[in-house]
């Protein structure tokens, strides 16, 4: 059994540490500077939990002495410390952040580092980055890879069409932090909120816009290989418009922590959600300009006897699926490992990705396969 420390007793968190703990092949413990916070996970044999203050460094760096890996679901602008303190106790870091600047300090990090570093591991960036580059191997030349995510009510009923389903820090971020694109070949930064769109899935109307961290390292990766890439938010028709509006005309951009109290009190959360994904990649094919697509949705359930929104379900199962596969061998064991350089079909078959295409499949345990951490 391997030693697993993750740091964040949020919703995200706990469902990681049940996903983790329901097989019986991790030692979990969930660690957070909240009494409160970890006082609220639900109680499984498989799970300790430890009060710690990662904001000191010393205390944090104890805690994750003897850990196989931490795995990062606090708050973007907490999630450098944590690389920091993985550094120096020589344990392999994951997180889920889609925050750029936070990905470029782990990149550094990871630099002659001992073990491995693999940032942005849960669903976008993450799984999506893992699809995209799939979809693009499967192209001699490439022309535009698009892809897009949006974890939505399933029963929207308010003006915004919208219902906090995750971290509302995280949410803001997207919403107000440049976002990476690819332009006729180029990287570029391109402002978020910006280029709507409208499609239509399974009969559905969605709009999506320009927000930020999505592409995560997949852009530099395919740079130059590339004419256009982007990545998009999904949303009901109406909800741009709206948020366009607080940001800009009443410059709630900056008065983030205005901006956060009005959606925490006036957005109510949900558990009926369902994640979209939808990712078109056109190229050249045997001397034909082709086109793949990927497109998925996964509704909120049951998994493994706990009751799961679709967030939880696809963020969880992503960075569980990597932190198995790093488990295993099967990933790089030092330095900054990417998304997109894990196999889709590797994820897919994993009994965390598998998920993905059911949610009600049982998490099978591997025995103690692994070597103790």
């Amino acid at each position: 059994m391997k030693n697993i420390s993750i740091i964040g007793a949020g919703k995200i968190g706990g469902a990681i540490a049940h996903l983790l703990a329901e097989t019986g092949d991790y030692r979990v413990t969930v660690a957070d500077r909240s009494a409160e916070q970890l006082a609220k996970l639900a109680t499984h044999p498989g799970i300790a939990t430890a009060l710690v203050d990662i904001t000191h460094s010393n205390a944090l760096d104890a805690h994750l002495h003897g850990q196989f890996a931490v795995l990062s679901a606090a708050p973007f602008h907490m999630t450098g410390a944590i690389a920091e303190s993985a550094a120096r106790s020589g344990c392999h870091y994951l997180d889920l952040t889609e925050d750029v600047a936070t990905t470029k300090k782990v990149e550094a990090l990871a630099e002659g580092a001992r073990t491995a570093f693999i940032p942005q591991g849960g669903l976008a960036p993450g799984f999506i980055s893992i699809v995209a580059h799939d979809l693009a191997q499967r192209f001699e030349t490439l022309d535009s890879v698009r892809m897009r995510v949006g974890a939505l009510p399933q029963y929207p009923s308010n003006a915004l069409n919208y219902n906090l389903t995750w971290s509302t820090d995280g949410l803001i971020n997207e919403y107000i932090e440049p976002c990476e694109a690819i332009v006729e070949g180029r990287m570029i930064s391109v402002p978020a909120m910006e280029e709507r769109e409208e499609f239509s899935l399974d009969g559905v109307t969605y709009e999506a816009f320009n927000t930020s961290g999505g592409l995560g390292t997949l852009a530099k990766t395919l740079e130059g290989r590339v004419r256009t890439m982007n990545y998009r938010t999904i949303r009901y028709p109406g909800h741009q418009a709206i948020i366009k509006a607080l940001l800009n005309d009443f410059n709630l951009k900056n008065r983030r922590d205005v901006l956060k109290d009005l959606f925490e009190n006036a957005l109510p959360a949900t558990m009926q959600d369902v994640v979209v994904i939808f990712v078109t990649v056109c190229g050249w094919r045997e001397g034909r300009y082709m086109q793949e697509t990927y497109a998925n949705k996964v509704y909120a359930g049951t998994v493994a006897t706990k009751k799961m929104s679709a967030i939880q379900i696809t963020t969880a199962a992503g960075i569980c699926a990597v932190l198995d596969l790093l488990a295993e061998g099967a990933l790089p064991q030092s330095g900054f490992v990417r998304q997109e350089e894990i196999s889709l079909d590797a994820f897919l078959a994993n009994r965390f990705g598998q998920l993905y295409q059911s949610p009600a499949a049982p998490i099978a345990r591997k025995r103690h396969e692994y070597a103790a951490a």
